[in-house]
């Protein structure tokens, strides 16, 4: 089974570090902090949202915070167990990540590559500032995706790839329906044990 698999709160949580900074940012920038509510975020561009950022004001944030943000990530709980579990079944571990790899002064592989080390987390293929998710899950023949982003999910599984929604503060609101969605790396487990059974 080719398993497709985000990083940023799928496997690592992010958006701990990442508003941290973002808010240290705005500070920064404008004196104040005031963002609007997660509401329904489908997607990875919950900091223009947020904040009503423009693209310049992003990057710059990104280029001033993003390494400081990438090397305080922490482990989703059992997502090293759960990889090596898979990985010891015969399934393959593709990272796919959007991880920004322009950024001034992060070497964002090196960062990834690190982490991944660290925590034990066992993959085949690391593949960093993927742009168009769907596209690639098409064009690689992954089996099964495991994402963070409803509208990659609802996309994929459109598609007939199957797609797995980890739970987070800016999707928990949205009407998952068409989409699986768990809340931990054990219900990941399970779901894709139950899938590869149902296809034999």
């Amino acid at each position: 089974m080719k398993i497709g698999i985000d990083i940023d709160d799928t496997t690592f949580v992010t958006v701990k570090s990442m508003l941290k900074y973002a808010d240290k940012f705005e500070l920064e920038r404008t004196g104040k902090v005031n963002k609007d509510s997660f509401g329904l975020i489908k997607d990875r561009y919950y900091l223009k949202a947020l904040y009503k950022w423009d693209d310049e004001t992003k990057y710059a944030f990104f280029n001033k915070y993003y390494k400081n943000i990438l090397e305080e990530c922490t482990l989703m709980k059992d997502a090293d167990i759960t990889l090596q579990k898979l990985k010891s079944e015969g399934d393959e571990i593709n990272f796919v990540t959007a991880r920004l790899m322009d950024i001034d002064g992060c070497e964002t592989e090196k960062i990834t590559k690190e982490s991944l080390k660290k925590f034990n987390i066992p993959y085949d293929n690391l593949n960093l500032h993927v742009i168009d998710k769907v596209k690639f899950f098409k064009e690689n023949n992954i089996d099964i995706c495991i994402e963070d982003s409803y509208e990659t999910c609802s996309s994929l599984q459109s598609l007939g790839i199957k797609s797995i929604l980890m739970t987070t503060k800016m999707n928990e609101k949205i009407d998952t329906k068409d989409v699986v969605r768990v809340n931990n790396w054990n219900e990941i487990y399970d779901i894709i044990e139950n899938y590869k059974r149902s296809l034999n």
